[in-house]
């Protein structure tokens, strides 16, 4: 019976993590990683959402790489970032806790447990972009990238 409770704690602990930050796209609306779509040709948003361990800092590269990747699927050799913000959201996923103890008095014993469920964690960043990608000579501005450069930084940096 104590190796069931056991492995039962371990099976739920397992399944309640919260979900890592990675590169991808993200699994469902809220779900951790890419999505973008289009505003009008030549003009997309996307928004990157971290999860655990994403800092403001690396969802923003990510986001920049998406953007890169983004406009190269396109055709295009460079985007020029129209807008950006960096969001605190909510924890990424479930908490789960459970809590055990026991006690000896003499001649008696007691044993206690308890289980918590709810959201916790960390909170989530959101970077979001919004780009404008074009073909030709880049534009001389700060907010404009090539899009080909940017690829092969982020990708040395942050792997993958």
């Amino acid at each position: 019976m104590k190796k069931l409770v056991v492995a039962s704690i371990c099976i739920l602990t397992l399944a309640a993590c919260a979900t890592p930050t990675r590169y991808g796209p993200a699994g469902s609306p809220h779900g951790v990683g890419y999505s973008e779509r289009p505003i009008e040709p030549g003009r997309f948003r996307i928004v990157f959402r971290g999860g655990e361990g994403g800092g403001p800092q690396l969802v923003q590269d990510y986001a920049l790489l998406r953007a890169a990747e983004l406009t190269l699927a396109n055709g295009a050799d460079w985007f020029q970032v129209a807008n950006r913000s960096t969001d605190v959201g909510p924890p990424a996923g479930p908490a789960f806790s459970v809590g055990l103890g026991g006690a000896s008095f003499g001649r008696h014993s007691a044993v206690g447990g308890g289980v918590s469920t709810g959201t916790g964690g960390d909170a989530t960043y959101i970077a979001t972009l919004e780009i404008v990608i074009g073909r030709g000579p880049k534009p001389d501005t700060p907010d404009a990238y090539d899009a080909r450069s940017v690829q092969g930084s982020l990708r040395a940096r942050l792997g993958g």
